[in-house]
C-alpha cells in the first residue's frame, strides 16, 4: 500500500526553520529540525508521497510573514516547495489533486462539519486538513499526518488491516 505523509503546518514551519518556529510539540514528543528533516529523508526514501495541504500552505505563509528575520530567505524556501507540488516534482503530490475538496460540494461539506470541530476547540485549517487526509485515505492510501499536534494526529485515518493471502 502507497503511503500519503501530510505535512501539518507545525512541521513545515519547523522544517523551513522560521524563526520563533523552530520545535512543535509536546515536551515528551519535541520535533526540532533535526528530527523533521531526518523524518522526511526517510519517508522520501521509502518512496512515501508529500502531501501539501492549502492550510498548511496559508498558515506557514503567514507565520514567515509576521516573522522577525529571515522572511525573504524563509518565503522563497516555501515557494520552492509549492512550485515542486504545483508541478508534482517527486516526492510531492500534484496539488490539483485536493481541488475537488474546494469546489461547492466540498466547501458544503466542510461548513456542514466543522462547526462541531470549532466545538472541540479544531480550527478550520486543522478541518481541511482532516478533510485531505480522508480523501487519501478514501484512495486506498495509508495516510500519516505529520504534526505536532496530537489533537490533529487524532484524526489520521486508520489505515485498513492487511488481508493474508491463502
Amino acid at each position: 500500500m502507497k503511503k500519503i505523509l501530510i505535512l501539518d503546518t507545525s512541521i513545515l514551519c519547523v522544517w523551513l526553520q522560521v524563526p520563533k518556529m523552530d520545535t512543535c510539540g509536546s515536551d515528551n514528543d519535541k520535533w526540532d529540525f533535526e528530527r523533521v528533516d531526518n523524518c522526511i529523508k526517510e519517508e522520501i526514501r521509502a518512496s512515501t508521497t508529500l502531501v501539501l495541504p492549502l492550510a498548511t500552505i496559508i498558515e506557514t505563509g503567514n507565520h514567515i510573514a509576521h516573522a522577525g528575520t529571515k522572511r525573504r530567505q524563509t518565503a522563497q524556501a516555501l515557494a520552492e516547495i509549492m512550485i515542486k507540488a504545483a508541478d508534482e516534482k517527486s516526492p510531492w503530490a500534484a496539488f490539483t489533486h485536493q481541488s475537488e475538496l474546494w469546489e461547492s460540494e466540498g466547501l458544503k461539506n466542510l461548513a456542514k462539519s466543522w462547526p462541531d470541530l470549532a466545538v472541540q476547540k479544531i480550527s478550520i485549517g486543522d478541518a481541511t486538513i482532516k478533510t485531505v487526509a480522508e480523501y487519501y485515505a478514501k484512495m486506498g492510501f495509508q495516510v500519516e499526518i505529520l504534526t505536532g499536534d496530537m489533537g490533529l494526529k487524532a484524526f489520521e485515518p486508520m489505515t485498513p488491516p492487511r488481508r493474508r493471502r491463502s
